[in-house]
């Protein structure tokens, strides 16, 4: 499924139309989307261990390949229901920077959709008004079909500081070598 072309704002002739990658999902039946270079891979969901004391938007930690991997349920994080997992539901796992490094970050979606490219111009900027999310969580409004994906400004959406808390939890954490379980005992 390909984005269309906006026919009222056409390129200056001879201008090569930008098209960015992104890879769009839905939560809480809205499309969203998110620029692809941040995600490091796609998971089919698991049940992550409960972490007491953090926020209500985090889920739990999972083991990925030996890694302690936050998850946050992007419904919780935007002001909506938890999640409830079905047989579509994935964990998009991405990798941001923090401090001089990255941190893998797990994020809970209902399913995801499709890779798309969507030129630029078919890139709203964020409604002032009206949007059912924080402003700062959104950096533009691409034009898919007929329809508009929400596209999320991802470092907003996981902010500095909450990634600090994050970092804290996982940091260069290391699980349990093969055979222990990772969970206490």
């Amino acid at each position: 499924m390909d984005a269309v072309a906006s026919p009222r704002t056409p390129a200056p002739a001879g201008a090569a139309q930008q098209r960015r990658q992104y890879l769009t999902f839905q939560v809480n039946g809205e499309m969203f989307a998110m620029g692809i270079a941040a995600i490091k891979e796609i998971i089919e969901y698991r049940a992550p261990t409960d972490v007491p004391l953090m926020p209500a938007f985090m889920r739990g930690v999972i083991n990925l390949r030996g890694r302690v991997v936050p998850v946050i349920d992007l419904s919780v994080r935007f002001g909506r229901e938890p999640t409830v997992p079905t047989r579509r539901t994935c964990v998009v796992i991405l990798e941001l920077p923090h401090e001089g490094s990255t941190q893998d970050i797990g994020v809970l979606v209902d399913a995801v959709s499709a890779v798309l490219e969507i030129a630029d111009a078919d890139i709203e900027p964020p409604p002032s008004f009206g949007a059912r999310l924080r402003s700062d969580f959104i950096s533009g409004m691409g034009k898919v079909g007929e329809r508009f994906a929400i596209i999320l400004a991802i470092a907003h959406a996981l902010s500095i500081e909450e990634l600090a808390s994050l970092d804290a939890l996982s940091g260069a954490q290391q699980l349990p070598p093969p055979g222990g379980t990772g969970e206490s005992e």
